[in-house]
């Protein structure tokens, strides 16, 4: 089975379940860019409970802009808020030491576009869990139409859609976070938190949460 995804920020533990449950994995690249996606943004749990970051973008000059041509904006000072913030997160995870010198540079170096951005992070965060990637490529056109040994999921894992009744072969897998006590299990996060709270057990997680 095929699976088509977007590129995403620091995606949520769904679509690395995909990664590890498909033969082969097509992320979008040449999509037009969607506003209020996994593109952009993420989740994190802090101790106030569900955190959202937004990598900030230069407003395109047409209508319709190509996600791989998104380019980072550079106002707001994001990248240490969201350094900042993914450090007061999970510096108490007992995983955060092991990751936090290879993640770190990535919010100290300027990244011009998005999409290499975002690929970066995924290559070093498949590597954190062991994810072979040999069977991950990038589309060379816009896809349509699908076969039925090939699934879209490019505009369902979604921020403001519910993964729950669009995804039945992901089911998430309770894992230890180290805000539990005060919120319970908060499933489908950034796949930091599952990486700092679970370190080489993350991939056994992935494998229970993904049925197909």
């Amino acid at each position: 089975m095929d699976i088509y995804l977007s590129t995403a920020y620091l995606a949520p533990v769904e679509y690395y379940a995909k990664l590890i449950s498909h033969e082969r994995v097509f992320i979008e690249y040449s999509d037009n860019y969607i506003k209020q996606t996994y593109r952009n943004r993420c989740s994190i749990v802090a101790a106030n409970g569900i955190m959202p970051l937004s990598i900030p973008i230069e407003k395109p000059q047409t209508s319709k802009c190509l996600t791989r041509d998104i380019r980072i904006a550079e106002h707001g000072n994001w990248r240490h808020l969201h350094w900042n913030s993914i450090v007061s997160a999970y510096n108490s995870t007992p995983f955060f030491e092991y990751y936090e010198d290879e993640l770190h540079p990535f919010y100290e170096k300027k990244f011009n576009f998005l999409f290499d951005y975002n690929e970066q992070l995924r290559e070093l965060i498949c590597s954190w869990i062991g994810i072979e990637t040999s069977h991950i490529r990038y589309t060379s056109d816009f896809k349509m139409e699908f076969a039925g040994n090939e699934l879209d999921f490019r505009e369902i894992i979604h921020p403001k859609k519910d993964w729950q009744s669009l995804d039945s072969n992901f089911q998430a897998e309770p894992y230890y976070q180290v805000f539990s006590a005060k919120f319970g299990f908060i499933p489908n996060q950034s796949v930091v938190d599952l990486v700092f709270n679970m370190g080489n057990e993350s991939i056994l997680a992935l494998e229970k949460s993904a049925k197909i």
